[in-house]
């Protein structure tokens, strides 16, 4: 799990592996995760755009960089939250996942709100 705040801005990462949805005999390994957005601070800001940095157990790396969120740039005013779920596969039974979501406030410059490393690992695989 990950629990970031930054400027007011909290976001928490679930992930979740998919065995339905994995083939490890050839080396796919599919996770889920669930993500909150919380706007815990005074200002409306919005959503525009994702970087993530996905790390497979073998240090191999792979930047995603996009507009929104599922489709979404999401405003939060104070007290809002927004929720969605993704997934992302992987050739190893273990990987990390971080990065950022850019945000702009109403009155204000706009900011990365950082997304905390995460591990996305096989159930049992590491004890």
């Amino acid at each position: 799990m990950s629990d970031t705040v930054t400027q007011g801005i909290r976001i928490v990462v679930r992930p979740q592996y998919v065995p339905e949805q994995s083939q490890p005999e050839r080396a796919h390994f599919f996770f889920a995760y669930h993500i909150t957005i919380r706007n815990e601070g005074s200002v409306t800001a919005q959503l525009q755009s994702r970087h993530w940095i996905i790390t497979d157990g073998e240090g191999r790396s792979e930047e995603v960089r996009g507009p929104g969120v599922v489709g979404q740039q999401p405003r939060l005013a104070p007290g809002e939250q927004f929720q969605y779920t993704s997934a992302c596969p992987l050739t190893t039974p273990v990987g990390t996942m971080h990065g950022s979501f850019h945000m702009v406030p109403e009155d204000g410059e706009p900011f990365e709100a950082l997304i905390s490393p995460f591990r996305l690992a096989v159930p049992r695989i590491l004890n």
